[in-house]
């Protein structure tokens, strides 16, 4: 089992950054990526960032705005967010895969960019 709680949402003037945090609790050691997801009411879920062992990666339209990393002193993975446009607007939530491709869910922290 894993457990995942996001922080650190909230409003935000267009241009301005945030950084989301994601502490991973429970079989760490079993994980092999932990991927940052929004949903934007009426849209699907997508992801814009996933963190492994050996890569990143990113979703074409934060590219060069969002970086995903980890402390794993802190056993948590952040997602720095800058230069937000209102198009980032969503729910943003943590998820990790592990290596059986069992998948855990957070509950999810609102990101409001404002014009």
């Amino acid at each position: 089992q894993v457990q995942l709680a996001e922080s650190g949402g909230g409003l935000v003037q267009s241009g301005g950054s945030l950084r989301l945090s994601c502490v991973v609790s429970g079989l760490i050691p079993s994980i092999y990526s932990v991927n940052w997801y929004r949903q934007a009411p009426g849209n699907q879920r997508e992801r814009v960032a996933t963190l492994t062992d050996v890569y990143t990666e990113y979703a074409e339209s934060v590219k060069g705005r969002f970086t995903i990393s980890r402390d794993n002193s802190k056993e948590t993975v952040y997602l720095q967010m800058n230069n937000l446009e209102p198009s980032d607007t969503a729910e943003y939530f943590c998820n990790a895969v592990q290596c059986s491709d069992a998948q855990y869910w957070g509950l999810g922290t609102q990101v409001t960019v404002s014009s």
